[in-house]
């Protein structure tokens, strides 16, 4: 196990069931011990991690790299999060961050385990396989490996009804806060593929979600200079929920 400092907490990385395990641990946690669950890519654009740390909430993240949301990956988080709790004492249900293809993650997640999770915050998230990585030319590989997760093919696909996007009406159903952060000439995960269509469904069946959108912003650069927007959001809507 590795132990070395990570902004204001303190970082231990390790193997959980042979994968990446992250789990930062605030200098003065929280009561209640509320936990922010990074789904992809720890330590990218951690300006959201890096204040609700300091505000004393842990940061978790558990690798299931390369698998695309697929109910395996689902269920291996599942495991996990029964045994992050059990072992930290953390919050029953946590924040779940997806960034980019971490929103197949987040977004499958409450659907799976909508009792175990507390808020969604996705950012420049991915709602449909079929736009990232099945229309992204440069992902080819990743195109192949998402469909033999899901035990899909190219004429499968087309009717494929399992995605976020195909699912949006019961995430609104789920009545979990949800905010989205988003650049509108976003390249990879275009928005007219992914939030846009997935927001309209998801409202026209009664749901409520808070929406940034960067001007002239692609991909890159992922959450907010200022992430006191995000963090609001955040501490306002699952603190109540512990």
């Amino acid at each position: 196990m590795l132990y070395e400092s990570w902004h204001s907490g303190q970082k231990k990385e390790f193997l959980f069931n042979g994968r990446r395990t992250v789990i930062v641990e605030p200098e003065t946690p929280l009561p209640g011990k509320p936990w922010l669950w990074r789904m992809e890519f720890f330590g990218a654009f951690p300006s959201v991690d890096i204040a609700l740390l300091k505000a004393g909430y842990y940061v978790v993240y558990h690798s299931v790299s390369n698998r695309y949301g697929d109910p395996w990956s689902v269920g291996e988080l599942n495991k996990f999060q029964d045994w992050v709790e059990a072992e930290y004492g953390l919050a029953k249900k946590p924040a779940l961050y997806g960034m980019s293809r971490g929103g197949l993650y987040a977004v499958n997640y409450a659907l799976a385990y909508p009792e175990r999770t507390g808020l969604l915050y996705l950012d420049a998230p991915v709602l449909d396989i079929r736009s990232w990585p099945g229309r992204y030319e440069p992902s080819a590989r990743e195109w192949k490996e998402c469909l033999e997760c899901y035990g899909l093919t190219e004429e499968t696909v087309k009717d494929f009804r399992g995605t976020p996007l195909d699912r949006a009406e019961e995430v609104a159903g789920l009545n979990i806060p949800l905010i989205a952060v988003v650049g509108d000439v976003d390249r990879v995960v275009p928005v007219t593929e992914n939030i846009d269509p997935f927001m309209a469904r998801y409202k026209a069946a009664g749901g409520k979600m808070a929406l940034i959108r960067k001007p002239h912003c692609d991909h890159h650069p992922h959450s907010l200079e200022d992430p006191t927007p995000i963090v609001e959001f955040i501490r306002r809507e699952l603190e109540k929920r512990i």
